[in-house]
């Protein structure tokens, strides 16, 4: 279930991910990743559906960011990680796959990927076809949730169900809210 102050259907671009939801501010949502690079890999987006970063208010940029950070202290923190990739792919021709600005926060351990070419494999992982979010929602939504989701071939990369996905979403629910009680 994601957090239960959830009132209004939540957009990715076209796609309803409601359910993948598991924070949101009054300006931006965070929710689980239909392929992750890697374990706890989530996206930050601004609830106003608009492509680039340019096109955001300045209270969106620092609502945007603010929640990068509050949600990257909880991945961290959740996926015993060291370190974070915290990516932005601000328009097409940059990777970009869903018309809908979004951060890519990935948690990184030593050595998490030399068995696919090194720490900097994340960015071409990102970039190509493996990265594409746009064309795995697509696909997902075509297909049925109990089944794993179509993917492309990439045995590094489990596909996700929607249930998968959901109970993720519900666990970083209630992650992000301890750490919301030992802020306060």
């Amino acid at each position: 279930m994601p957090p239960s102050n959830l009132s209004k259907p939540i957009y990715f671009g076209s796609f309803l991910v409601t359910p993948q939801v598991f924070h949101q501010t009054p300006l931006s949502f965070a929710l689980v990743n239909l392929k992750p690079i890697l374990p706890g890999h989530v996206l930050i987006s601004p609830k106003r559906r608009v492509p680039r970063i340019k096109d955001l208010t300045a209270a969106e940029i620092t609502d945007l960011f603010s929640t990068v950070q509050r949600v990257s202290r909880t991945i961290e923190r959740v996926f015993n990680a060291t370190a974070l990739n915290i990516a932005i792919q601000d328009g097409e021709e940059a990777g970009q796959s869903v018309p809908h600005i979004h951060a890519h926060i990935i948690p990184r351990k030593n050595a998490d990927l030399d068995n696919r070419g090194g720490k900097d494999a994340v960015y071409e992982i990102m970039d190509g076809p493996e990265g594409n979010i746009g064309a795995h929602l697509e696909e997902a939504t075509e297909a049925k949730s109990h089944k794993p989701l179509k993917v492309d071939a990439d045995d590094a990369r489990k596909p996700r169900t929607v249930e998968e996905m959901n109970k993720e979403a519900e666990w970083l629910t209630a992650e992000m809210a301890k750490d919301d009680n030992n802020i306060s």
